[in-house]
């Protein structure tokens, strides 16, 4: 492939990168005067979680589609699921009618980054595809700065429903790049594509009974779809062992390296994008900011997210991966602990502070590990190996929401109920824009309950993250040189 072809190809990636990293910064940046528009906080966590939802439980599909039939139509069919997906959203005029359309935006989602992923690690050698970490990084952290403030600009100046109108040109032009640059390589006729059908199914309905499960916590049914989904990664287990072409390649999961990877993906997605979902309800809610000002909350967090992910791209290279790795997730560990410091009396310099650091441990350990799994699988699973990995920190991210957002829910009801206050009855658009005479006294004790409940919140999201170190722990020592001269080798691969 010319180089011209390549550098099209890139900036078509590095577009749907932009966009992935604004849709997470600026619907989060949206959401407090999108549930104060169109009330529903009891259901304010399933516009995240149908999202995130959707958009795992396809990411693993995604990937092993693409290794079949190639990358581009996967990549094309999956962006053009995610725009329309957007303008659904940007005409929802009700939040049941916004989760929904969430769904159809996230099953987009769930091919585009994983997809541009695995077509830079196709693209370019292990030194360069270190460098591209970095640029990527780059892309991702102005993205993630213009985003909070594109996103409270848009909700403040004109409507929230622009948020996702704005998806539509960068989307469109990334399509068109891709699409007449890209050239896939030629399929062998003569070898019939079995699709792993039983697999697929029952790896999409587990992840669904799961996630179902961790939203419907304290309710009675919560248990079954637990049960349901163990159940049913049972049988996908079973399934997998006897089929010649696995949705989830078994021996992927023979190696200490890629456990150790799927692992950290899960519980630093717990941490990480759990509580990031909910830093602008916080900000906003109980520091008392307006969208644009809980938007800038995030920025100085995706700064460092992106400085540490150039510094630690270039580090791999040289430094053992597991010290890198380390270092990265002591940071975010140390970043969720202070998290759980903050209350009414909180300054939304601290949270910027205290996301920063959980921001450089992201950067640090992100991309080490997509490195590392790239450079040491066969091409043939590269798309699988990849959306895997995308898929352990998608499905973490997920968890996280989920449950964070049962615990808000339930520990926020409880206090107000203690209070003498019915959380059916009182609106979270009395302390986002209060109207002229509404009952300052309601609002403040919402405020006060709301800063409550959220720092207890943040605990669970330490407690992933600790986990999470310790798992760091048992990543092998090496180096890149050692794990791409295995890779060379034939009877080494994983």
């Amino acid at each position: 492939m010319s180089q011209k072809r390549i550098n099209i190809i890139t900036a078509g990636i590095l577009l749907s990168l932009f966009l992935a990293s604004m849709e997470g910064t600026v619907v989060a940046t949206a959401m407090p005067s999108i549930v104060a528009q169109l009330g529903g906080l009891s259901i304010y966590s399933w516009v995240f979680s149908i999202y995130m939802l959707a958009s795992t439980t396809t990411v693993p599909i995604y990937g092993k589609v693409s290794d079949l039939f190639g990358r581009k139509k996967v990549y094309t069919f999956a962006m053009g699921l995610f725009l329309i997906g957007s303008v659904l959203c940007g005409m929802a005029n009700s939040m049941e009618s916004l989760i929904i359309f969430r769904a159809i935006q996230g099953l987009g989602a769930g091919g585009v980054l994983p997809m541009a992923l695995t077509v830079i690690g196709e693209l370019f050698s292990m030194e360069k595809r270190a460098k591209m970490q970095g640029l990527i990084s780059s892309v991702w952290g102005v993205s993630s700065v213009i985003g909070p403030l594109i996103g409270g600009f848009l909700v403040d100046k004109i409507s929230w429903h622009w948020v996702f109108y704005i998806n539509l040109i960068p989307g469109t032009i990334a399509i068109v790049f891709v699409w007449f640059a890209w050239l896939d390589q030629k399929q062998d006729l003569t070898k019939k594509v079995r699709l792993d059908i039983a697999g697929t199914v029952l790896l999409t309905l587990g992840v669904l009974s799961l996630l179902m499960g961790l939203n419907e916590l304290g309710h009675s049914i919560s248990f079954w779809f637990i049960l349901c989904s163990v159940l049913l990664f049972i049988a996908l287990f079973q399934v997998e062992k006897r089929t010649e072409d696995p949705i989830l390649p078994l021996k992927l999961f023979g190696d200490r390296l890629f456990i150790v990877a799927i692992l950290h993906g899960i519980l630093a997605g717990w941490a990480m994008f759990g509580s990031l979902s909910y830093v602008p309800l916080f900000v906003q809610g109980v520091i008392g900011t307006t969208a644009t000002q809980a938007g800038i909350s995030l920025t100085p967090m995706s700064l460092s997210w992106t400085l540490a992910s150039i510094f630690g791209s270039r580090m791999v290279l040289k430094m053992n991966f597991r010290h890198i790795a380390l270092i990265g997730m002591s940071m975010l560990t140390a970043g969720s602990f202070l998290m759980t410091t903050i209350g009414v009396e909180s300054t939304q310099l601290s949270v910027m502070l205290f996301t920063s650091l959980m921001g450089i441990g992201m950067g640090l350990t992100i991309p080490v590990y997509m490195i590392i799994i790239q450079t040491s699988v066969p091409r043939s699973i590269l798309g699988t190996a990849t959306s895997t990995i995308q898929f352990s920190r998608s499905i973490g991210g997920t968890i996280g929401v989920s449950v964070l957002g049962a615990f808000l829910s339930s520990r926020l009801a409880k206090l107000l109920l203690a209070s003498g206050y019915d959380i059916g009855s009182v609106s979270l658009n009395s302390i986002i824009n209060p109207l002229p005479g509404y009952d300052a006294t309601i609002s403040e004790s919402l405020r006060g309950a709301l800063g409550v409940t959220m720092a207890d919140m943040f605990y669970i999201a330490l407690g992933a993250a600790l986990i999470g170190l310790i798992v760091v722990f048992f990543t092998p020592n090496g180096k890149m040189t050692h794990l791409a001269h295995s890779k060379s080798n034939p009877t080494n691969e994983i």
